[in-house]
């Protein structure tokens, strides 16, 4: 008897736990946010107040020798009130430190956003960084600052693995522990991304691969960083088809 009253107590305080992952909110200024397996707070930090994140390794465990399976997942801080995101401008200044110690030794800072994402998780699109090695004195490291992926067919590794080196991933002036200004243009099938506000674009996706065309926006840490965040700002805009042009491919 006593045995049986244990497992439901902790069949019980599962449940809780579960139920406490995805329904947390945080209220950040007049935006309230909604945990998805990562472990929050609203903190006062470098003299603003601003919504910190972390992955939660109890609800979403972490494997080094499994990383495909095990990253990229829904671990995010969801914007309550907005399901329907399709095309316009996501804003967001973040800033991004790896946690010490570390239990991931390839931790690179990975933070950024989520968008068009499914009311029940199952589908997302995501652009995010790896500031680490935004500034690296190697050119191969740089080119992997930026990440493009489609949850849950098309992650990082896949992405690696069937399309061409640099389809989807890019380079951008970017490192850990500084701000980071980073906006989004979604437009059809294609996503544009601007870093600090800079005229020209670091990252283009030329075709997102995701079959959700519209739903939520999430701020998004993986494995071994502490996030922080403020400032986000949304634009919803109709679709604008693209102006085509003749490009001339100018060389020696």
């Amino acid at each position: 008897m006593k045995n049986i009253i244990k497992c439901l107590l902790l069949f019980s305080l599962n449940l809780i736990l579960t139920e406490n992952a995805h329904s947390q909110k945080l209220q950040l200024g007049n935006q309230t946010f909604e945990l998805h397996n990562v472990k929050g707070e609203i903190i006062q930090f470098q003299g603003s107040k601003v919504l910190k994140i972390e992955r939660d390794l109890t609800t979403l465990p972490f494997d080094p020798n499994r990383l495909e399976a095990t990253v990229d997942e829904k671990h995010y801080a969801k914007l309550v009130g907005l399901n329907d995101f399709e095309n316009g401008t996501i804003e967001i200044k973040m800033y991004s430190q790896i946690q010490d110690p570390s239990p991931f030794a390839g931790a690179a800072g990975f933070i950024g956003l989520y968008y068009r994402i499914a009311a029940n998780d199952s589908a997302f699109e995501s652009i995010y960084l790896r500031p680490k090695v935004g500034r690296a004195s190697n050119q191969m490291f740089r080119n992997h600052a930026v990440q493009y992926f489609s949850y849950p067919d098309a992650k990082f590794e896949t992405l690696r693995k069937n399309y061409p080196p640099g389809s989807y991933e890019g380079s951008a002036p970017v490192a850990l522990n500084e701000w980071i200004i980073m906006r989004i243009e979604v437009n059809g099938e294609t996503a544009e991304m601007f870093i600090n506000n800079m005229k020209y674009s670091s990252f283009i996706v030329d075709k997102m691969l995701g079959k959700v065309k519209k739903g939520g926006v999430g701020l998004y840490v993986d494995i071994a960083t502490v996030g922080y965040f403020k400032d986000l700002k949304i634009i919803k805009r109709p679709y604008k088809a693209p102006i085509k042009k003749e490009e001339k491919q100018e060389g020696i």
